[in-house]
């Protein structure tokens, strides 16, 4: 009769605690429209400053051109060259006396780069 009458007693606190943090609404505040204007100042004279004007344009990245030429030997190669421009990947070629110089731009990445890299066999 004890423990029935305390867990009767706990079941009672219980409910009326989440009856009564369930049913609260909270209090209506009014809604005051306030604006106030930010003061900004744009300063375009530091577009006139020496750190400004003597900036360099960014490094153009290196692209790989895939070639196939043919050694001053007679001697068929290809392999891949890194260089800026198509126009600066032959002149490498040209320097280490290759004729016969075709480039190709190697596509780098992936079409679908969700793919694994792995194949699953069923």
């Amino acid at each position: 009769m004890f423990f029935t009458g305390i867990t009767v007693l706990v079941l009672l606190v219980m409910l009326v605690f989440s009856l009564v943090v369930l049913l609260a609404k909270p209090n209506p505040v009014p809604q005051e429209l306030v604006f106030n204007r930010p003061k900004i100042d744009i300063n375009l004279q530091v577009l006139e400053s020496d750190q400004v004007k003597n900036l360099e344009p960014p490094i153009q990245p290196d692209l790989q051109f895939k070639y196939t030429a043919t050694t001053d030997k007679g001697v068929k190669t290809s392999g891949v060259v890194t260089a800026v421009s198509e126009n600066e990947a032959r002149e490498i070629l040209t320097g280490l006396q290759m004729t016969n110089i075709i480039l190709e731009e190697a596509k780098i990445g992936r079409d679908n780069p969700f793919a694994p890299y792995y194949n699953i066999l069923p």
